[in-house]
């Protein structure tokens, strides 16, 4: 017969009804002859090495209307640190040395040390032969660095909660560089290509020109020697006083320098998913799986403390553990709604008096709980996340 129970169990005794007496039970006789049986579940008594069951489904047994087949997937993964790199390079960043080129009659490329010893030997050579130090920087962030190699914990399936909904989000800002500040910066980018043999002398020319002179278009000598003493103001200030050059030229001229205010792009931020899920626990088997949800949750949030005697006893903290959330749709992914990237769970709680007051069955378990859960995501969305679209069933990506 098909398959119309998520529970193991419940789907056995479907199936022995089905073969016994050839005919469809409803599922309050199945539900009622597996409370019976007093069996439990595999997946539910499968546990990792942690002692955590490695796959809890709340509810086990759902009603028709509970069954729409959208549910949200919390799967526990283990966080990985960046390795050690072993190319020299720390943290994905590396310095390389400053090298001469050398051009071979054969095609080949050789790279000595660009030393003065080996500037002088090799003078013979272009200035484009030089190479300066430069950075090369590779990258590879936390999602993708722990999703190839994830160890899965354990999985959450939850009914869809009542609030879903991403939101995306970028920093731009106000940014302003006046003339003074842009020349300011050509002198620097010329300091800085000439190298340090010449940086004092360019430097000593620059401030020769500003305070003999300094020539801007269009503009008469009062505004010009306005200018000048805005070099001085700015001079003033960086010493402490509170002296800035706008102030000083509108007071000369009554204007003030263009300040090329424009809106910069400025960062990225990472994207917060909040859920509210409530639990009714109709059964023994269902309140321990809301209770080794619940527990699961709370232990992964955790840091792990290492060498622990009733205290924290070690100098370091291990960081807690991460979760990729899914919305499923029919045990597949959702062929509508939003993708997630690794998230860190930062905040849980739990409401066990959810009906307004204190209610238990004879076991202890609440009538009604409420848990809310807040995740973050460990890195940013990108515009390449989006890529390639496959069409209509990719969805709304990230």
């Amino acid at each position: 017969m098909p398959n119309f129970y998520e529970n193991s169990n419940l789907q056995a005794a479907a199936n022995q009804v089905y073969k016994e007496e050839n005919r469809f039970a409803s599922r309050d006789e199945v539900v009622k002859i597996v409370g019976g049986s007093k069996k439990k579940s595999t997946k539910l008594n499968h546990r990792n090495s942690a002692g955590q069951k490695v796959y809890m489904s709340y509810p086990i047994a759902r009603s028709m209307q509970e069954n729409t087949g959208d549910t949200l997937r919390i799967k526990c993964v283990e966080y990985i640190a960046m390795d050690e790199a072993t190319d020299g390079s720390f943290m994905g960043v590396k310095l390389n040395d400053a090298v001469i080129k050398l051009n071979n009659k054969d095609g080949t490329v050789d790279r000595v040390a660009n030393t003065t010893k080996n500037r002088e030997k090799y003078q013979e050579f272009s200035k484009e032969k030089f190479q300066k130090p430069e950075f090369e920087a590779s990258f590879t962030d936390a999602n993708t660095r722990i999703k190839n190699n994830t160890k899965t914990k354990y999985n959450i399936e939850l009914p869809m909660p009542q609030e879903v909904n991403d939101s995306n989000q970028v920093t731009w800002g106000d940014d302003k560089m006046n003339a003074i500040q842009l020349a300011g910066l050509a002198i620097a980018k010329d300091i800085m290509e000439e190298g340090p043999a010449n940086a004092i002398q360019k430097s000593q020319q620059a401030i020769r020109a500003m305070m003999s002179g300094v020539k801007l278009p269009d503009i008469g000598t009062e505004t010009t020697n306005a200018v000048r003493a805005a070099l001085a103001g700015a001079a003033v200030g960086a010493l402490g006083g509170n002296v800035s050059a706008d102030s000083v030229i509108a007071r000369s001229t009554g204007q003030i320098l263009n300040s090329n205010l424009e809106l910069l792009f400025q960062g990225v931020n990472l994207r917060t998913f909040p859920y509210s899920i409530t639990f009714s626990p109709r059964s023994t088997d269902e309140a321990l799986v809301v209770k080794a949800i619940i527990r699961s949750l709370k232990q992964s949030m955790s840091p792990k403390a290492g060498n622990y005697n009733g205290s924290a006893q070690g100098i370091f903290l291990q960081s807690p553990d991460l979760f990729q959330l899914e919305y499923l749709k029919d045990g597949a992914p959702h062929p509508f709604l939003n993708k997630f990237k690794l998230a860190a769970l930062t905040g849980m709680s739990v409401n066990y008096t959810n009906s307004g007051t204190y209610s238990s069955y004879e076991d202890g378990t609440p009538v009604n709980l409420r848990m809310d859960l807040t995740f973050k995501e460990i890195n940013p969305i990108y515009h390449e996340d989006y890529l390639p679209f496959n069409g209509a069933d990719e969805g709304v990506g990230f």
